[in-house]
């Protein structure tokens, strides 16, 4: 009997998929990670960013910060091309580079060929409760169609092979860390087969970074009743919490909402021209297309803001007394203004020394040092691979 050549194709293509399915490693039928529930602390939303084929298990964490601290994750290994993801975030400036850092002046970052980074660091804090995209304008989110750029877990592969982080090859990647001894153990344990994937890489740093909350600073304290604040901090608080103060509680949160980031996208003053030469194609306007967000960037979380200079998305700005002297007489107006900006019409909310004392105490009580002293955050004594 001669069979159609229909029939001859579909039959190519069964034993097409069969085989490809046998080469695929499926995870052990054994396997059976430990989960790992986040505790949500006290007033947080409960909405967590995890997704559904990346749950949080023990293992996973372990491995996730193995991966964050190794210097060998762009695939090299000379002592002078190492560079992990701990290379710029640093655990005691609340993961983010900061202004001491001792490799990049000012906290002024550049990938491992002096490519300079398009923006400052984002500090790696309390972003499983960020449901609102990732970078300065969002690009990474739930939303964007291209479904390699939605999540914490793209982030790492995009840092990986960017010349401005890592410049590496996610297959030298791969094929280093699976000669490495130890940590096909630890993949195998994470996620059921010793094969080490970039996908599994980006999942396993993507959950320690989840683990990254900060929940304990003076003002947490304050708001569980152990501790008062001073009258100075007092009085910060509600110059933060009211319009006819500070007013920064529309973007930054307060104690409803202790995140202290809405997470979202704001212009708020800082320029008035944003086309030709002071163009930023990484501004939010370039993710949306809507002209009302020229000039707009992430409202940052205000806690451990002590750490985390130098501020904005341009670093413009080196010490807190330069950003509440901006906020108080140096906005500048323009068509894309941020309507929350309610003092813009003054160029500021005009507050007078002793306010400026009392708001930067407020920021100050948002400083967790139990966080950026947490050893189940920091470096590992070794790595797998070391006796």
């Amino acid at each position: 009997m001669r069979l159609r050549p229909e029939i001859i194709l579909i039959i190519l293509l069964i034993i097409f998929d069969s085989c490809s399915k046998n080469n695929q490693e499926d995870p052990l039928p054994d396997f059976k990670p430990t989960p790992y529930e986040i505790q949500i602390p006290h007033g947080f939303p409960t909405i967590l960013n995890i997704p559904e084929d990346n749950p949080m298990t023990v293992e996973g964490i372990e491995l996730g910060r193995y991966l964050f601290y190794d210097g060998r994750l762009a695939g090299r290994t000379h002592p002078d091309s190492l560079i992990s993801c701990a290379t710029c975030h640093l655990q005691e400036n609340s993961f983010e580079c900061g202004i001491d850092h001792p490799i990049y002046t000012g906290g002024f970052t550049h990938g491992i060929g002096g490519k300079p980074t398009p923006h400052v660091m984002l500090p790696l804090i309390n972003l499983v409760w960020n449901n609102s995209g990732y970078l300065w304008n969002g690009f990474v989110s739930n939303d964007n169609p291209l479904p390699q750029y939605r999540n914490i877990e793209d982030l790492v592969w995009m840092g990986i092979v960017a010349e401005h982080e890592m410049n590496g090859d996610t297959n030298r990647v791969k094929e280093l860390f699976q000669q490495l001894p130890g940590y096909p153990e630890l993949f195998k344990k994470a996620f059921g087969s010793e094969t080490i994937t970039t996908e599994n890489m980006g999942k396993a740093i993507a959950q320690f970074i989840r683990t990254l909350i900060s929940a304990d600073s003076k003002f947490d304290k304050y708001l569980r009743g152990e501790i008062q604040l001073s009258a100075s901090e007092l009085n910060g608080f509600v110059l933060f919490t009211t319009e006819e103060g500070a007013d920064c509680f529309h973007c930054h949160g307060a104690a409803g909402n202790p995140l202290f980031t809405t997470n979202l996208f704001y212009n708020n003053g800082k320029d008035s021209l944003f086309t030709g030469p002071n163009e930023d194609p990484r501004d939010r306007y370039h993710i949306t297309g809507d002209p009302m967000d020229l000039g707009a960037y992430k409202a940052t979380t205000l806690r451990n803001v002590e750490f985390t200079a130098p501020y904005m998305h341009d670093g413009r700005f080196a010490t807190l007394d330069e950003i509440i002297d901006f906020y108080s007489h140096h906005l500048v107006w323009s068509p894309y203004i941020d309507p929350l900006m309610h003092h813009i019409a003054n160029g500021g909310n005009q507050l007078v020394p002793s306010e400026k004392v009392d708001l930067k105490a407020f920021l100050y009580t948002l400083s967790d040092t139990s966080f950026i002293n947490n050893p189940a955050f920091g470096k590992p004594d070794k790595f797998p691979d070391e006796d």
